[in-house]
């Protein structure tokens, strides 16, 4: 099945009424209270390979005591290391928050930068993490990509692509612009619940006509 442009449109507003079901992501959830770019960079380095609901509560701690980047200074890693868990690498994350918070003081006068090109000259910063910061910080296009995006987007047989950066790419080219900031947000949710990476739970999705199932060995 070749998905068109008008099929892209069902498949998004299918997904929308499918998502409203279950929790929103946690880094959109502290994008959608703050607004903040800060608080969504902070946010996107604690999910990093980190259960959503260990994410919401770190971040509880800690948001309280660096609301900025110098407030974040302030903590000792030490301390930092302690809010955060038990974030996965919360040694190696206070480390490179502290990082993250100096060269934001240094280089942009404590200002994140609103440029995906700049934000992946941060320590540890990747295109995932910038993309999320450019699109739910400061409301600008851009394609979040991770593994939720990557695999069902190759599962449906929209793209054919090997890594999250050429998704990306082909994302670019063919997902019409007016998705681009939500894509990220309604494939994880639906990553997560219904898309699953091993055993899909393919009886019980919506979307389910558009999908050719590609790389899917068993389902439920």
């Amino acid at each position: 099945m070749v998905l068109r442009t008008k099929d892209i449109h069902q498949i998004v507003r299918i997904l929308r009424q499918e998502v409203a079901k279950w929790k929103t992501p946690a880094v959109s959830a502290v994008a959608g209270r703050a607004r903040d770019p800060f608080q969504v960079l902070v946010s996107c380095v604690l999910s990093l390979r980190t259960k959503d609901e260990t994410t919401r509560t770190a971040f509880a701690r800690l948001q309280p005591k660096a609301r900025t980047p110098r407030a974040l200074l302030r903590i000792p890693v030490e301390e930092l290391a302690q809010i955060i868990y038990p974030v996965g690498f919360y040694n190696q994350k206070a480390k490179q928050l502290h990082d993250i918070a100096r060269a934001l003081i240094e280089n942009y006068g404590g200002r994140v930068p609103d440029t995906i090109e700049e934000l992946l000259t941060l320590n540890g910063v990747g295109r995932k993490t910038a993309n999320l910061v450019v699109t739910l910080g400061y409301g600008q296009p851009g394609i979040c990509v991770d593994t939720h995006v990557h695999r069902i987007t190759n599962r449906w047989g929209y793209i054919r692509t090997q890594t999250p950066d050429q998704t990306e790419s082909a994302l670019r080219e063919q997902l019409p612009p007016d998705y681009w900031i939500e894509f990220n947000d309604l494939l994880v949710t639906y990553g997560q619940n219904i898309c699953v990476p091993i055993s899909p739970k393919c009886s019980q999705c919506a979307i389910r006509a558009y999908c050719d199932r590609v790389g899917v060995d068993r389902r439920r």
